[in-house]
């Protein structure tokens, strides 16, 4: 099927680029045709944010979007900060003392999955097409080496590789321009940075492990619109950075989460159980008695920041919001960054194809057009943040960061590298100490395979392992011995396990149908040895609001 654009991705940069073009098409008469594939069941379903929305791009692309229903109900009502000193104790951080831009007045707590289930209702309405439970599972291109468009996936291919009665072949989806909008590791995405050497000149880029639950609590407790940030226990006893946040939405439900950042060393850690030891603490502990948990998931985030940008134009495409890594993470928010720069490919391509006539060239235009933008602004703003907190620790660097941007205005004279990939920072587990952490309680606490059930996770058993190792031997012959295989800890959904055959010799075992396609894997393997793939359409989470 021939278009003049497909996106790859039903997130909000991907669905901000369909409904500029489609905008643009109606404002100029130049007609762009647009599809964008997403693998999950529908639009929605793989979607995982906190999420505190900056509507800025939202006011842009729909000044109206108030009269237009979109889902954004909920303003914040109070913003707190904690340093959580111990599991017991926590001290409230006076708000004058942080940077404005970590305050969220003029921002609204919102289900991200919902706004883009109402963005992609806005795409279609202007002529846009949508396909959930196609996922692009292959680049193709051009005999120059132009992108030409993408391969959805095969359908009904058994375990062994051969064809079931189901079997319908992928589709060529060819384009003028495809952009891709995969969110944070994009598997298409990072062959294209590796083909392309498109982060050649930039640092690697650095991730965080998001894990979040939605609850129905009491609601003499529910507070709409509070936002409560917290750093320090559970993750800095560890030597872990990272924080965590509790959103009250609306009907009566919060949202709360812990990100990880995925720099740790130690191989022990698991941030699945270090959510569930930040939910005892009491300041979480009392929102929630009595009250029932709805949801659970996990998504990675892409937390380098500037220097982290690889380019993002290439021969017949562009790499867009979190695919690129374009999360300001000072913020803890991608959504308005992602969207904005779904907003500027739009109307890059729209006038590339429809006054340029251009099919596949090289968009330089679209650097100069993003760096122009208050999104780039706004990375280049913060950008030392992240590298503070991997050189000075989670505590240092975040006085670090609030000096840089309350004292100079994130205008220092310096831009600090980071080049140490994360997959890179794990030490020898017997250097390590050995982290024991508390068995579930089934009330406030949970295991992992009964939070997958509470995802909504399905995948057709009977499809090859979406999980493919490069060499099936390195699990046992490196990652067990030295890192006492650490993928069972950091995965979130127990897709790794570490068992005996009869001969009592331990095997790494995959159990692919858990995957919530969070990403990790892929990120944190010390051996880089794990891919991750698309698996069959439609398989994976079905978050309803998350």
């Amino acid at each position: 099927m021939e278009f003049d654009v497909v996106i790859v991705g039903a997130g909000p940069s991907g669905l901000s680029a369909a409904c500029r073009i489609r905008q643009l098409s109606e404002e100029t008469g130049q007609d762009i045709s647009v599809c964008v594939v997403e693998k999950g069941s529908e639009v929605g379903a793989h979607i995982l944010s906190g999420a505190v929305l900056e509507t800025r791009a939202l006011d842009e692309l729909f000044p109206d979007w108030k009269e237009k229903g979109a889902p954004v109900n909920t303003p914040v009502t109070g913003d707190e900060i904690y340093f959580m000193t111990s599991g017991e104790k926590a001290i409230k951080v006076p708000g004058a003392l942080m940077p404005s831009v970590m305050h969220n007045h003029g921002n609204y707590v919102i289900s991200l999955g919902n706004l883009c289930r109402w963005l992609a209702e806005q795409a279609e309405a202007m002529g846009a097409e949508i396909y959930p439970g196609f996922p692009a599972a292959d680049i193709l291109y051009h005999d120059n080496g132009q992108v030409k468009g993408v391969l959805t996936g095969d359908m009904g291919i058994a375990e062994d590789g051969s064809q079931k009665d189901t079997y319908m072949p992928g589709m060529e989806l060819h384009a003028k321009y495809t952009l891709f909008a995969e969110g944070c590791r994009g598997h298409l995405g990072k062959r294209l940075i590796e083909k392309f050497n498109l982060d050649k000149d930039s640092d690697p880029q650095h991730y965080g492990i998001g894990v979040k639950e939605i609850w129905e609590i009491d609601p003499a407790k529910h507070q709409p619109g509070l936002v409560r940030h917290s750093i320090g226990w559970p993750l800095l006893p560890n030597g872990a950075a990272g924080g965590s946040f509790m959103y009250h939405m609306e009907d009566n439900q919060v949202a709360l989460g812990l990100i990880t950042d995925l720099c740790y060393s130690n191989p022990h850690l698991s941030p699945f159980d270090d959510f569930q030891r930040y939910k005892t603490h009491p300041l979480i502990k009392d929102t929630l008695a009595g009250g029932k948990r709805l949801c659970y998931g996990a998504r990675a985030i892409a937390k380098g920041g500037m220097q982290s940008l690889p380019k993002m134009a290439f021969p017949g495409g562009l790499l867009i919001g979190c695919d690129a890594g374009t999360l300001n993470f000072v913020k803890i928010k991608g959504n308005h960054t992602a969207m904005k720069t779904g907003i500027v490919a739009a109307e890059v391509v729209h006038k590339a194809i429809s006054n340029d006539s251009k099919s596949g060239e090289e968009l330089p235009e679209f650097k100069q057009a993003f760096e122009s933008s208050w999104a780039y602004q706004e990375l280049h703003h913060q950008r030392n943040v992240c590298a503070y907190q991997h050189k000075f620790g989670n505590l240092i660097g975040a006085g670090l960061v609030v000096m840089d941007l309350k004292l100079f205005g994130g205008k220092t004279p310096w831009t600090l590298r980071d080049p140490h990939p994360d997959h890179e920072q794990l030490k020898p587990a017997s250097e390590c100490k050995k982290i024991e952490y508390p068995k579930p309680d089934n009330e406030i606490t949970f295991d992992r395979l009964s939070s997958v059930f509470m995802s909504n996770t399905n995948h057709e058993e009977d499809q090859p392992c979406h999980l493919t190792l490069k060499d099936p031997n390195i699990p046992i012959q490196h990652n067990l011995p030295i890192y006492d295989e650490p993928a069972q800890r950091y995965c979130p959904a127990g897709v790794y396990e570490i068992v005996e055959d009869d001969k009592g010799e331990k095997q790494f075992q995959i159990n692919g149908q858990n995957c919530v396609h969070c990403k990790t894997c892929d990120i944190k393997d010390p051996a880089q040895n794990i891919d991750w793939v698309t698996p069959e359409g439609s398989g994976g989470p079905n978050y309803p609001n998350m």
